[in-house]
């Protein structure tokens, strides 16, 4: 056995702080946070926190949960009673797996932090997905260029949007995504000119760019003049027909002022067309056109290869359907 000189110590490294920066108080705060509270602030995206958020408060108001111990009780039949009450809700199948979801992951994760002994959403049927694609409608070849070519090309307005309808159609962005770019995220990569998208849950990934989009990308900063700042956002907010306000374009900005506008111009009029039907468009189209679905996954940056399953309609195309083979 060595001497005791030859242990590790914490208070001889000069790189740790020598006095606590924690109080008492704070240090016994935060161990006796309830793991409900870590497992809402361990979720990265405000928007999915926040709708996690409703779902276990609508939960927990059902039961009739007030404080946090009182998760240990819950069992399946209490999840099951409350799965009842969605459906009498009217709720779509959709929105009732998801608040199942939710609270799945909120027992999961009391599960591994010791507090409760099992999870009691684990066995409850949900609700079937319905038909296999989603619900976001994508819009044909011919719409799609209708709506690229619907905003002015010579005003500084019409080449902002020109690009942007091309970065959505081309490369199926999230709107977030796509108001969330900086002029650096436009490089290099091997010779190729990619996006460098800041995706869900802080992933990134590269995605080559297409010509059409790269062109009008570029006929746009030269119009705007904000390509030498790199961390200047890439599409701006049109404060005058010939001038920016320096402000990002947010994406209430990008549905009302860009993707409406121009649906309407163009004559699309599909119904529950919005933002997403963008995306779900530029999916559609990549899978019709033989590309891998795996690719696509990647391409999207879904985590699952099911979610893109949903925008594969290869096997449902009005044009392959029996009706158009009938002959009399």
């Amino acid at each position: 056995m060595g001497s005791d000189e030859s242990l590790p110590t914490l208070t001889n490294r000069s790189d740790m702080p020598s006095v606590r920066r924690l109080t008492d108080s704070q240090f016994q705060g935060l161990a006796n946070v309830p793991p409900a509270i870590e497992w809402f602030a361990n979720i990265d995206n405000h928007h999915t926190r926040r709708a996690y958020e409703i779902d276990v408060e609508d939960f927990s108001a059902f039961v009739g949960i007030q404080r946090p111990e009182e998760f240990r009780a819950v069992t399946r039949s209490h999840v099951i009673a409350w799965r009842k009450t969605l459906e009498e809700r009217k709720l779509s199948a959709s929105t009732i797996r998801r608040k199942l979801s939710a609270l799945s992951s909120l027992f999961e994760y009391l599960c591994e932090s010791n507090s409760v002994p099992h999870n009691p959403v684990d066995g409850v049927k949900r609700p079937s997905e319905g038909a296999n694609e989603g619900k976001t409608p994508a819009i044909g070849d011919g719409q799609a260029r209708a709506l690229l070519d619907a905003p002015d090309a010579d005003s500084l307005k019409g080449k902002r949007d020109r690009a942007i309808l091309a970065v959505f159609l081309y490369h199926g962005l999230r709107c977030e995504e796509l108001s969330g770019l900086k002029v650096t995220d436009l490089q290099d990569r091997r010779g190729v000119r990619h996006i460098l998208v800041h995706g869900k849950g802080d992933k990134i990934r590269f995605v080559p760019v297409c010509v059409v989009a790269l062109e009008r990308i570029a006929i746009y900063l030269e119009a705007s003049g904000h390509s030498d700042q790199p961390n200047a956002p890439l599409f701006l907010a049109v404060k005058k027909p010939h001038s920016t306000s320096g402000e990002p374009l947010t994406g209430s900005g990008i549905y009302s002022c860009v993707v409406k506008k121009y649906a309407a111009i163009a004559g699309v009029d599909t119904v529950g067309f919005c933002v997403h039907s963008l995306r779900a468009t530029a999916a559609t189209n990549a899978l019709d056109h033989e590309a891998d679905i795996a690719k696509v996954q990647e391409w999207l940056g879904h985590a699952s290869i099911s979610t893109t399953r949903l925008y594969d309609k290869r096997q449902s195309r009005p044009e392959d359907s029996p009706t158009f083979k009938v002959s009399y």
